[in-house]
């Protein structure tokens, strides 16, 4: 009988292991299958993230790495890592996000709204996994020659060689619009696709007729080059200015005489804002949430002329129209920047405008 009692028990036990080896199977299975899903996500979210700026004679270029180092000194997150790379700017810079190659980026914003609509230079391809993260400064196209071209209008550069910035850049779209406005097809000049810097070097050297670039106002190319050469900046002509404002979101500006030693009076063109935008897809909320605090908090350490812009009163400039990223719309709200709509930036953007040069 206790023979028997005793198989009995081994039998029972040995079905309550089998029983419990096949719960931890299914269990297991459900397990990797929760983990591929948690995984993917965890994948996509990353830390060591990378900042595309612009060409490393722009503007984009110098300030993208000071913000980095603001961010690598503040943010306090575990294996955070912002590393600032050179690109083709705004065009390039959505782009490598939309294709995950890129996690934050500094970009025109009417470059991120054609993006979002697959418009301009986007040509048809949306790209919107990607959010508004804060204004950075206002961008100013400066249309740049020198006095022994003769040159004295954007006409004048019919049949010259014109340097429009980066093929991926807002600078070469908007170049191409101002030229357009006053009359000149592609085909009518001979196009160079260079950073700003670089081609200064070939205008002050002859071997270029003019230079567009959006830059930050003074920008310290055009300040160098006037050391060299006698320095024009080009205006944007009225009947030319109507024609940019019919068909595109750029908005006159008129650069004071003050802001260069070598200008008599001021000149008219266009501007637009640059913005901070970041990846939806691999930066997650709380990651995007210290970037904004940390790097608008403590943007007062930015040494670059166009740090002084990143200021709590602008932060929200160039958001209207685009997605916030979370992390982002999560700070604007603790600060009490968004009034009930997420992307309503009127109001700051007419305040901003009575300030010198800070509309852009």
């Amino acid at each position: 009988m206790k023979k028997w009692s005793f198989l009995l028990v081994l039998m029972l036990s040995f079905g309550l292991i089998l029983a419990a080896c096949g719960g931890g199977e299914n269990e297991g299975d459900a397990g990797e299958n929760s983990g591929d899903d948690g995984g993917e996500e965890a994948a996509d979210a990353m830390t060591e993230l990378q900042l595309g700026t612009g060409s490393t004679g722009g503007t984009y270029y110098p300030l993208g790495q000071e913000i980095a180092n603001v961010l690598n000194d503040n943010v306090d997150i575990e294996g955070f890592d912002v590393s600032s790379v050179s690109s083709d700017a705004s065009i390039d810079n959505i782009a490598q996000i939309g294709r995950g190659e890129m996690q934050l980026g500094m970009s025109v914003h009417l470059s991120a709204l054609e993006a979002l609509e697959g418009a301009g230079d986007f040509d048809g391809e949306t790209i919107d996994n990607f959010g508004f993260m804060g204004h950075i400064y206002p961008e100013v196209m400066q249309v740049v020659t020198t006095e022994d071209t003769g040159i004295t209008s954007i006409a004048d550069l019919e049949g010259k060689r014109v340097n429009l910035g980066p093929a991926g850049s807002a600078s070469n779209s908007a170049g191409k619009l101002i030229l357009e406005a006053h009359g000149l097809e592609e085909g009518d000049y001979k196009v160079y696709e260079e950073g700003f810097g670089d081609a200064a070097g070939r205008l002050q050297d002859g071997k270029l007729e003019a230079n567009f670039g959006l830059l930050g106002l003074p920008a310290g190319n055009v300040t160098e080059l006037a050391t060299q050469r006698e320095v024009v900046i080009l205006p944007i002509e009225d009947e030319a200015m109507e024609y940019i404002e019919e068909n595109s979101e750029y908005g006159p500006l008129e650069i004071e005489a003050d802001i260069y030693d070598f200008m008599d009076e001021p000149v008219t063109t266009i501007t637009a804002y640059a913005v901070l935008i970041g990846s939806l897809d691999q930066v997650d909320e709380d990651t995007g949430y210290e970037i904004t605090k940390q790097l608008y908090e403590n943007a007062d350490s930015i040494s670059h002329e166009q740090g002084e812009f990143m200021t709590m009163e602008n932060i929200m400039n160039g958001s209207e129209g685009m997605p916030l990223h979370p992390g982002s719309e999560r700070y604007f709200e603790e600060e009490g920047l968004l009034d009930g709509e997420a992307s309503d930036t009127e109001g700051e953007e007419e305040s901003d405008s009575e300030d010198e040069d800070e509309e852009g």
